[in-house]
């Protein structure tokens, strides 16, 4: 019985995990984030985006111990963020409007870390989690230069939900920093390594609950 408790638990975890996910895609601002603020939170929306993969990510890779399934589970933000873009669409909204994040890849260089460190947790949560703030910024930057007009897309479709403060504006690219990609890189890669820590430790912790 135990046993699948504990199984149930981290299952139940990951779902979690991964729901909230794309709640906090939308939260952050992105999709909407790339339309209606474009540049000028991209230091804001890479470090969110970072630090909520890496959490995940290594919690569901510790729990397997398998390199691959952070790669798995970044897969899954992505097939619910893409259900969530299904749902804009059928309210009016062009596939433009909503931009999937980017987390593949920098979950693969996760796993990567993992694999060659020989299933080193240290290494994957030191290494892996500067990998993932490092390029995440960098992946998503490349998305966002495919769209095909955000400010105009923001401005011609206004999301219904979004405050009156947070109407879209010019974007304001160089006022406070020139590099919003180096930027975000610099503090992804930094935030994310405490974060992959807890997310290891959230690990642990859930296994002495369950046998508590």
């Amino acid at each position: 019985l135990m046993v699948w408790l504990r199984r149930t638990t981290h299952y139940l975890f990951i779902v979690v995990v991964a729901v909230n996910s794309t709640l906090l895609t939308i939260n952050a601002g992105d999709y909407i984030f790339y339309t209606d603020w474009a540049w000028t939170s991209f230091v804001v929306f890479s470090v969110s985006q970072s630090t909520m993969l890496v959490v995940g990510a290594i919690y569901y890779m510790l729990f397997t111990g398998v390199p691959g399934t952070a790669t798995y589970y970044a897969t899954i933000m992505t097939i619910y963020t893409w259900v969530a873009k299904g749902a804009w669409f059928v309210l009016g909204y062009p596939y433009d409007f909503i931009v999937t994040p980017v987390w593949i890849p920098s979950a693969m260089l996760l796993d990567l870390t993992y694999w060659a460190t020989r299933r080193n947790k240290h290494a994957a949560i030191i290494i892996g989690g500067t990998l993932v703030g490092l390029s995440l910024p960098i992946f998503n930057m490349i998305n966002l230069l495919l769209v095909r007009d955000p400010l105009e897309m923001a401005f011609k479709y206004p999301r219904p939900t979004l405050p009156p403060y947070m109407t879209p504006i010019e974007p304001q690219v160089g006022k406070f920093y020139n590099s919003p990609v180096a930027l975000g890189s610099g503090a992804g890669a930094v935030l994310s390594v405490p974060i992959a820590a807890l997310g290891a430790k959230l690990n642990t912790w859930t296994y002495r609950w369950m046998a508590a």
